[in-house]
């Protein structure tokens, strides 16, 4: 089983594509048939964001053992113009596109841990894991 896995964000293919790879590290690690949409949905998010807000990006799929409990880290990261005001950001309705705004706060929701960093000019990188149970 791979431990690491690279996608490069640039179309909705590669949407598909990231969630298809997604899909198989979460089923080798157990995750239940409703985790697997979980981490489908919030995936689908954060490549929709890079693809409409940066142009083009990464996600990283990582899979994770600590102390025995196994996991799935999901890191998406791009180099676009950055997000101005992530509290504002973390809102549910708050959009600066065409969405409902429940992307990132969404996300936040469906994972177990969530972290994110941006800044003007220097892209945005979003961290999520999730763990099986």
């Amino acid at each position: 089983m791979a431990e690491v896995v690279r996608v490069a964000i640039r179309s909705d293919a590669d949407i598909v594509m990231v969630r298809q790879q997604a899909r198989v590290l979460a089923k080798e690690l157990g995750f239940s048939a409703s985790d697997l949409t979980l981490i489908a949905t919030a995936l689908s998010e954060l490549a929709r964001n890079i693809v409409d807000y940066a142009g083009q990006g990464e996600i990283i799929l990582s899979l994770i053992n600590q102390g025995g409990h196994r996991g799935l880290v999901i890191i998406a990261r791009d180099n676009g113009p950055g997000i101005t005001d992530i509290e504002r950001a973390m809102q549910d309705g708050y959009s600066t596109g065409k969405g409902l705004g429940m992307g990132l706060p969404g996300t936040r929701r469906l994972m177990d841990e969530f972290e994110i960093s941006s800044g003007m000019g220097q892209g945005t990188t979003v961290k999520v894991t999730k763990w099986a149970r």
